[in-house]
């Protein structure tokens, strides 16, 4: 399953996701909301429709269709500095006639964004909402079903990271 990948850092002081850390892939919905994540530095999770855990080390970027070429690709990432709930309002202000203004969103505060090359492809189009993968997995990929992870590793983590017995950088999956 190895392919090489290398993620560019841009001479950031930035390190690539560590083999045993957390990594979220979520989708990045709109060109709007990969600017936000570059220039802002945050990106955010419906309450409704989030994970049932946000406290990962790196979040990956899923590309659809919207994204002309580049579709269908997890080309970028970012290392998770933290989260907080805000709601839509508070984030995107200039939308004060959204119909979910006023409901709950994640803001995950983000690292630099760092690009995976080659990024990892999808043979075809997938429908999914999140998926967690590991940092060995996500340099390793050769597909974006490589990426995931068996369920109970994951249940495993929010277990230990809840019972306090490790704190979640230390936390093997």
């Amino acid at each position: 399953m190895s392919s090489g990948r290398q993620v560019v850092t841009r001479d950031w002081e930035e390190n690539p996701p560590g083999a045993e850390d957390l990594v979220l892939v979520a989708i990045l919905n709109t060109p709007r909301d990969l600017e936000i994540a570059q220039t802002l530095g945050w990106y955010r999770i419906p309450l409704v429709t989030a994970p049932r855990t946000v406290r990962v080390d790196w979040l990956a970027f899923y590309l659809p269709a919207l994204f002309g070429e580049h579709r269908w690709t997890v080309r970028y990432l970012a290392e998770v500095r933290g989260h907080e709930l805000r709601t839509r309002r508070e984030l995107l202000f200039q939308e004060t006639d959204h119909e979910r203004v006023d409901e709950p969103y994640f803001k995950m505060q983000l690292g630099p964004l760092l690009e995976l090359s080659p990024p990892i492809r999808s043979r075809s189009w997938r429908r999914f909402t999140f998926l967690f993968t590991t940092g060995d997995r996500l340099l390793n990929a050769v597909d974006l079903t490589d990426l995931t992870i068996p369920q109970s590793q994951i249940r495993a983590r929010m277990l230990r990271e809840r019972a306090g017995s490790i704190p979640s950088t230390q936390i093997p999956l």
